[in-house]
């Protein structure tokens, strides 16, 4: 497993009986989590909080705000600096977890001595995205979701990265990489983080189960001569990471030899030192 336990201004204070406790910079909230499922002895800290997270029986639920909140506020980590929210799907705009990618794609592209081309599919508000243009890449962001690539587009004038060459889309990520073959564009490294299920901008259905072979395959046509690494997450419910490694030893690995691994993410609980689990990655390397 890998721990993103670098962070300063993201703690995972606790964890259990299927809700967590986070600080995201000066701000407690509590959420719930599902992978919490183990039993917690819930202290005064819990209801110490900024907002609280209610599941509804019927889906979704409601943020309930013990004290008010600006619209958002910042953290930062390793030099990027990202907008956090509360948005009322639960989400806050970062899944912390995914630092520890942050950090693998920006040393990646950092020692690759060449210019590099990143596609981020599936790229929600851009940490990879920022992560990628910082060290130096050329960064095309496609995300079904309008919100989503505007608020990537904050993060990037947050991170100081206006100046940086990078291109956000609205579209589905499958098509869009079906036109870049057509246009025969190619890049050396590509990021995704496929849903369960979801929609393209114009009603495009996609499946995980369904769509994940053919995106690969499709992925494979647009890369470049000497691909730079090939990054999955997933956070797909009953999908295990080895999943991920077989895909991309198949495609990747049989064609341009080098490195494929795989495993969970997680966040370290500061309480007791256990680990909330947070998904899974597959990766390819050069």
């Amino acid at each position: 497993m890998l721990l993103s336990n670098e962070w300063q201004d993201y703690e995972c204070l606790d964890a259990g009986n299927g809700e967590k406790l986070e600080r995201w910079g000066k701000v407690i909230l509590r959420r719930p989590d599902p992978s919490a499922m183990w039993s917690c002895k819930m202290d005064d800290s819990w209801n110490k909080i900024s907002g609280f997270y209610h599941r509804s029986t019927e889906g979704g639920g409601y943020w309930d705000f013990k004290e008010k909140l600006p619209d958002f506020w910042t953290i930062q980590y390793h030099g990027l600096t990202f907008k956090v929210s509360p948005t009322n799907f639960k989400h806050t705009g970062i899944f912390p977890e995914q630092a520890v990618n942050w950090d693998f794609i920006m040393n990646k592209i950092s020692n690759a001595g060449r210019p590099i081309k990143v596609l981020n599919l599936f790229a929600y508000t851009g940490g990879a995205t920022m992560a990628a243009s910082k060290a130096g890449a050329v960064v095309t962001h496609v995300d079904a979701s309008k919100g989503m690539n505007d608020w990537a587009k904050e993060n990037m004038h947050l991170c100081n990265l206006d100046d940086h060459e990078i291109h956000f889309i609205v579209d589905d990520c499958l098509k869009f990489v079906e036109r870049e073959y057509r246009r025969g564009h190619k890049y050396d490294a590509i990021i995704m983080d496929p849903p369960s299920y979801g929609r393209g901008p114009n009603g495009e259905m996609w499946k995980f189960e369904k769509n994940l072979d053919v995106l690969i395959e499709v992925c494979m046509k647009i890369m470049s001569d000497k691909p730079l690494f090939f990054l999955i997450n997933s956070y797909t419910t009953g999908i295990s990471s080895t999943v991920l490694y077989n895909i991309l030893k198949i495609s990747m690995e049989s064609k341009y030899q080098g490195h494929t691994s795989d495993g969970e993410l997680g966040l370290p609980i500061t309480k007791n030192k256990l680990v909330l689990p947070c998904g899974i990655y597959g990766r390819w390397e050069e």
